[in-house]
């Protein structure tokens, strides 16, 4: 049974730093594709920041790049999301999403997501 459980999420205000763990489990996780997403109301749910198994590449959304860092530790099978500097734009529902491409076991896999509330 596949699971991504998200967790680090809470209400800071302005400037400060949170870091979002993602522990999974019940697929291969050294070889998955490893994304943070967030969505607010109204909004679509966007990609954050992004760290692909492949190459060790990590990919971030221009409003984060500099503020967060997506680090992973398939010893431990979790990703982490670094995010500092917060700001009240930052604020929202952040979801832990796993990309696993291997030929017979793909997965498209989301966690049940975690509250981030940034105040000015």
């Amino acid at each position: 049974q596949v699971q991504l459980v998200e967790s680090g999420g809470g209400l800071v205000q302005s400037g400060e730093s949170l870091r979002l763990s993602c522990a999974a489990s019940g697929f291969v996780f050294s070889v998955a594709d490893m994304w943070w997403y967030r969505q607010t109301p109204g909004k679509e749910r966007e990609s954050v920041a992004g760290h692909i198994a492949a190459g060790e590449r990590t990919h971030y959304a221009d409003s984060v790049k500099g503020r967060f860092t997506v680090s992973r530790d398939n010893a431990k099978n979790t990703v982490y999301l670094q995010m500092n500097n917060l700001k009240p734009e930052d604020t929202g529902v952040y979801y832990c999403n796993a990309l696993v491409f291997l030929p017979g076991r793909e997965g498209n896999y989301w966690g049940q997501g975690t509250q981030v509330t940034v105040s000015s």
